[in-house]
């Protein structure tokens, strides 16, 4: 599910000095207009301890999110006074509250644990209590009105409470996805490094050992080892050096491998002493990712038949049919040795094919030899 936008967004320092001290102005000023009485009843007190008061509940909110326990605990003893004492009258109780559950939200967005909770109970047992207070002196708000400053108070304290749990869990998830990200980017360089590495490496090993072997009997067939391992290390590094762009932060505008390249594979292969019979067929025109993820499950394939099969025969079968593309390569096995099944190149096998919810089986035939078949589907354009 992906995490709105917002829930990610934070504003600047600036920003939020600015927004707190608009948000303390206008609070201040609220709670000024409260602590008027009405012209009927007359003044009973003097402007500056109004002022001051009205200072008490607003000013703090401009320091909510650097202390918010200490700017909540002034806000709610300036609101339990001025309702206790009378300094606001009951028909402008709703002033102090506002400052109070503002105070209370800050609380519940910045402060985690039970010191949360805490001051949410003191604070509501606090103006509670002063509500009370100022009931008895027949100038204060009712039992209903101290049930409405309760129920304010929580709803404040857990709209913060709620922000503050859905932007830690927005921030888990966001890590969560770049790691995941960078993971998978990993395993993708690493399944490419292998087959290109691997491949060539192997084809290498095979034509150097070949060429040492017959150096001093047959000259002429150790020149030819060494050129194919001049041109396979030279194509390997061209190889290596487009999967290597891929860890770097300018773009890499080279071709993706299309299956065009599995003549250059076969032919490789047979440089190797493989009878390589290739076959392609049907609809090939296939998105890039299909293409390379076919051309690296044939390239591993060939690698594990000059590895582990020797001087064989081996038989690679590419077929495109609508919404899919089959590839399968089989050897006849003639020294009896096998691959193994569990090595890194089908494990990369089976990740790039489950990359595009295909299905890969790979194992020995019944008749000798070993079989690997892959389906490869894809969307087609409509």
């Amino acid at each position: 599910m992906p995490v709105p936008p917002f829930l990610l967004w934070r504003p600047g320092r600036v920003q939020r000095r600015i927004f707190d001290a608009v948000l303390a102005a206008a609070v201040t000023l609220v709670c000024l207009l409260s602590a008027v009485e009405s012209p009927a009843a007359g003044p009973h007190e003097s402007a500056w301890v109004t002022l001051v008061a009205s200072l008490a509940m607003g000013a703090p909110l401009a320091v909510r999110r650097l202390v918010p326990l200490g700017a909540a605990a002034v806000v709610l003893s300036a609101a339990a006074v001025c309702l206790a004492t009378g300094l606001v009258p009951d028909f402008a109780f709703p002033g102090p509250v506002l400052a109070a559950g503002i105070a209370l939200y800050s609380v519940g967005a910045q402060v985690p644990g039970r010191r949360a909770v805490m001051a949410l109970v003191a604070g509501a047992a606090l103006v509670a209590a002063a509500t009370v207070v100022a009931d008895d002196s027949a100038d204060g708000p009712g039992s209903f009105e101290v049930a409405l400053v309760v129920l304010v108070f929580g709803v404040c304290w857990l709209l913060g409470w709620t922000l503050r749990e859905r932007r830690a869990h927005a921030a888990r998830t966001a890590a969560q996805a770049t790691t995941q990200a960078v993971t998978e980017e990993r395993l993708r360089i690493a399944r490419e490094i292998h087959d290109i590495v691997g491949h060539s490496l192997t084809v290498i090993a095979v034509k150097s050992a070949i060429g040492s072997h017959v150096a001093a009997e047959r000259p002429a067939e150790a020149s030819a080892a060494l050129d194919v391992i001049a041109a396979t290390s030279r194509s390997a590094l061209t190889e290596l050096r487009r999967a290597v762009g891929a860890l770097r932060t300018d773009p890499d505008f080279a071709p993706t491998p299309t299956l065009a390249e599995l003549r250059k594979l076969a032919d490789r292969a047979a440089e190797a002493g493989i009878d390589v019979r290739l076959d392609v067929r049907g609809d090939c025109e296939v998105p890039e990712g299909v293409a390379l993820a076919a051309v690296r499950i044939v390239q591993e394939s060939l690698t594990n038949v000059v590895k582990h099969a020797g001087p064989t025969s081996c038989r690679v079968d590419v077929e495109g049919v609508p919404g899919e593309l089959r590839v399968e390569v089989t050897n006849d096995g003639t020294t009896a040795r096998r691959p193994a099944v569990d090595g890194a190149g089908l494990t990369g096998m089976r990740e790039r094919v489950a990359m595009h919810a295909g299905a890969l089986t790979a194992g020995p035939r019944d008749q000798g030899g070993f079989r690997v078949r892959a389906t490869l589907p894809y969307e087609q354009p409509a």
